[in-house]
């Protein structure tokens, strides 16, 4: 057993990297991951039933009327099977509270009366703290000097208000989006900060300042503004349009990119909107600020904007946070939909359920709510909102009703976008549609569908082994049970999915008197042939269980679920919650009866046979790509006996491993 230091003293080593720009001193976090139980946490916010060694409880991430949420205290982690949610106490906090990793640990702290003790800064660590906070301060202070401006100012009132009232925006929707108004003039609101004492070095970072020829001045004069908000509710930018007729004058101006502004991570809105999209679980987008305040007005408080911006995977990524179900809000114009289809596609590779309204031509979200109630508003939304696949089939078909090259064109653009879609069942649907849609035989679809997927296949095979996600029981079936799953992502995946549900087995061999664990022998047999592993996350883990037991002798999997890096706790977490325990990789023709567990002795050499396998099958690949690029006959030579030697060794683990087809 590991003593009660050795967590804390193992974490302390392994993460410190991945904490570098944690304020929170590492034996604090290390405190809050060992106290805080998970079922302790878990049962704050929802009501657990035990189940056997398990507790079972509805999902609070999705709506299910049947319990698939388990928690298993002895391992710490939690786990849905109906939505794919997993891992400790801390993820589950992020989670459910949409908190950061370091308020998680705070909020975890309060809990159970822990002590918060900030950990000692480097001065890189110093420097980029304070510089965050300068430029935090500062754009706090631009917020409300924007604000009392649009309150308080003659021309604030005269202008600036004067534009919102006429968009129809209250006082109290002024107030809550802390709207503002600065000055047409060259440099007020500089020479004001700078009076206040703040330093022009972080107004001109910030971007609200502009510095040329040793002169300053201000970047959003004469413009009304918009303060741009983090996902906490700290403001870290500005939008300014300007109310100038000159049409050389740009209409909307956004703050530049700083230490803490990137307008491809943001969406605007979001702090204001995350509470009513987890509520309805359904995100709209939108294109401006406007559309975003009028709808909240309306009363439609579950909409984001991405400013402009082209849509980007930070962005979708953020809105999946909260909710899986999205509706994009259009004004009508054909050619800005177009336009922006591709984009749109990325929402469905990230499976995310896309949806998309159109609204009346000459309309927006931001006109459209001047004409009709809230109630109507709300009620023509869910009229009108078309599946994105239908949408983009029945734009694109008037086009090409009467042109057999162009319909072409258009069957391969929408079975590209259905072919993005991770979801099997949702794809099959989708092509069901698109075929009576598009008058083609589903057969045709779902070739073309399978080739697409089948040329990307090895990169979305990947991505899911490395982020330690089951290979599906289809791809199992598909293998005719006769087929072993040899290719190198697979090996690696269940090497490390072996180490980390059996690290401390021991397996038994008829010629070794000593038993020897799960985890030893995998570290000797590939540091015998000098392997490493190739898969970045992996690597890590393999690693870090190479040094864990050489500092304890013995294997643990939990500094694996409370990895600072997100990645690695979210591969540890899926690896150690399959529904089947069952190796893809050990697949035979008969049912296997016994548990895995009990068959550890024959899976796990197998699997470190079919490792080396692909080793060698790289090898020997190389080789023949050599052989068919020189015309040297000494290297000729020299490539054939080594050829020659491999696929001797190729032979012996084929028949090793039961004469089943090796690729």
């Amino acid at each position: 057993m590991l003593n009660d230091n050795f967590v804390p003293l193992y974490s302390q080593k392994i993460t410190k990297h991945y904490l570098s720009s944690e304020m929170i001193d590492q034996a604090t976090i290390d405190r809050v991951i060992e106290t805080a139980e998970i079922t302790e946490v878990v049962q704050d916010y929802i009501t657990l039933k035990r189940r056997g060694a398990n507790f079972l409880g509805l999902c609070p991430f999705h709506n299910e009327k049947t319990p698939s949420f388990t928690v298993s205290p002895a391992k710490g982690i939690y786990k849905c099977f109906g939505c794919g949610k997993g891992g400790n106490s801390v993820s589950f906090i992020m989670d459910h509270e949409h908190l950061s990793f370091t308020d998680s640990i705070r909020h975890l702290a309060k809990k159970y009366n822990i002590e918060i003790y900030e950990k000692e800064l480097s001065e890189e660590d110093v420097k980029q703290k304070n510089e965050r906070e300068s430029l935090l301060i500062v754009s706090a202070f631009a917020q409300k000097y924007f604000s009392d401006v649009l309150a308080k100012h003659p021309d604030g009132n005269a202008i600036g208000k004067a534009y919102f009232i006429e968009r129809g925006f209250t006082e109290k929707i002024i107030d809550t989006f802390q709207l503002g108004y600065s000055v047409d003039k060259f440099d007020e609101f500089t020479k004001e900060a700078l009076k206040k004492g703040y330093k022009l070095e972080n107004l001109v970072k910030s971007g609200l300042t502009i510095e040329s020829n040793d002169k300053t001045f201000d970047r959003f004069s004469g413009r009304v503004m918009f303060p741009i908000h983090s996902i906490s509710g700290s403001v870290i930018g500005f939008g300014g349009r300007t109310l100038r007729t000159d049409k050389k004058v740009a209409k909307y101006l956004n703050s530049p990119e700083s230490e803490i502004y990137h307008k491809s991570k943001i969406l605007y809105g979001l702090y204001f909107a995350k509470k009513a999209i987890v509520e309805h679980d359904k995100c709209y987008l939108v294109e401006g600020y406007t559309d975003v305040i009028s709808m909240h007005q309306a009363g439609i408080e579950n909409v984001v904007a991405s400013s402009g911006t082209s849509l980007t995977v930070e962005q979708i990524r953020l809105i999946k946070r909260f909710t899986e179900n999205v509706t994009i809000l259009y004004d009508g114009d054909p050619a800005g939909i177009k336009a922006s289809l591709r984009g749109i596609d990325l929402i469905l590779e990230e499976g995310l359920n896309v949806k998309v309204l159109l609204f009346p031509e000459g309309d927006d979200p931001d006109s459209f709510s001047k004409k009709v109630s809230s109630l109507e508003y709300i009620q023509f939304i869910k009229a009108n909102e078309k599946d994105f696949i239908s949408f983009k089939t029945e734009l694109l078909i008037t086009e090409s009703a009467t042109d057999p090259i162009q319909k072409a064109r258009l069957i391969s653009d929408v079975v590209s976008s259905v072919a993005l879609i991770p979801d099997r069942i949702a794809r099959s649907l989708y092509i069901k549609e698109c075929s009576r849609l598009l008058k083609v035989d589903e057969q045709i679809l779902y070739y073309e569908i399978s080739r697409i997927r089948k040329k990307n296949g090895d990169q979305s095979r990947d991505s899911r082994l490395q982020h330690g996600e089951t290979p599906t029981q289809s791809a199992i079936d598909q293998s005719n049970k006769n087929k072993i799953l040899y290719d190198h992502q697979t090996c690696e995946y269940e090497i490390i999915r072996l180490m980390l549900n059996y690290g401390n087995e021991k397996l038994t061999f008829e010629d070794n008197e000593n038993n020897i664990s799960v985890a030893t022998y995998i570290i000797n047999q590939l540091k015998e042939d000098e392997l490493s592993l190739d898969n970045e996350q992996y690597k890590i883990i393999f690693d870090e269980i190479v040094t864990l037991i050489e500092n304890t002798g013995v294997f643990s999997e939990k500094p694996f679920i409370n990895h600072p890096n997100p990645q690695i706790s979210t591969i540890a977490v899926n690896m150690l919650t399959e529904i089947y325990q069952l190796s893809t990789i050990w697949i035979k023709r008969e049912t296997l009866i016994q548990p895995e567990i009990k068959k550890l002795t024959e899976i796990v050499p197998e699997t470190i046979i079919a490792y080396k396998n692909s080793h060698l099958v790289h090898e020997l690949k190389q080789i023949e790509q050599k052989l068919s690029e020189t015309t040297d006959n000494e290297e000729i030579d020299n490539l054939m006996r080594d050829y020659t030697k491999l696929k001797e060794i190729h032979k012996t683990i084929s028949i090793t491993l039961g004469n089943r087809i090796i690729t």
